[in-house]
């Protein structure tokens, strides 16, 4: 019996040991991909491809909504002198201008976010290619892109992001010069959407 558990009690040792061993040289990675999509030239090259893309249309809408409020407090003035017919032909016209423009603003809100789906998609992309990379040429075992906590040490974004920007040159020409991302939908009469 006593042999048993020397026996049992060493190979515990010698499994802890050989545990210990392997978890020393397992190497874990984190990559905040946050991070990536704010400070990647690729990806600043999308958010600026974007609003080029957009710009127009987005300030069409703005225009859009500062007619159609204009027209709704004209309309608000002007109620209480004009004959009953006029105001309700006014008040059909605002009417359909609102349906107009609250139409022409989801379809604007959609296009951008299929458009911002299909240039991050492909920044995302790019970015795996270039962790995989880095966690290959370092050594790494494991690296996460989601984490509850991550020890600062394990953080690995500011080498792929500048791997990322290294090899920006060799990059598609869907990444052509642009700038900035903030591109939002038209909020609707009043100040500008991208009012940064």
């Amino acid at each position: 019996m006593n042999t048993i558990l020397r026996h049992t009690f060493l190979s515990m040792v010698l499994l802890g040991a050989t545990l210990a061993a392997h978890a020393q040289e397992f190497r874990v990675g984190y990559v905040n991909t946050d991070r990536i999509f704010r400070e990647a030239n690729t990806a600043k090259a999308a958010q600026a491809k974007l609003e080029q893309e957009f710009s127009k249309r987005e300030k069409d809408l703005v225009e859009m909504g500062n007619n159609l409020k204009n027209a709704s407090e004209k309309l608000d003035r002007d109620a209480p002198t004009l004959p009953e017919s006029q105001r309700v032909a006014r008040q059909k016209v605002v009417i359909e201008q609102d349906r107009d423009f609250q139409r022409k603003r989801r379809e604007f809100q959609e296009d951008l976010n299929t458009r911002k789906n299909e240039e991050f998609q492909q920044v995302l992309e790019k970015a795996n290619r270039v962790v995989r990379q880095v966690a290959e040429s370092e050594k790494y075992d494991l690296v996460l892109q989601e984490a509850v906590y991550i020890n600062p040490k394990h953080d690995i974004t500011d080498k792929v992001i500048k791997a990322i920007n290294a090899n920006a040159g060799s990059l598609s020409p869907a990444f052509g010069s642009t700038n900035g991302s903030g591109l939002s939908p038209a909020q609707g009469p009043g100040p500008g959407p991208s009012s940064k």
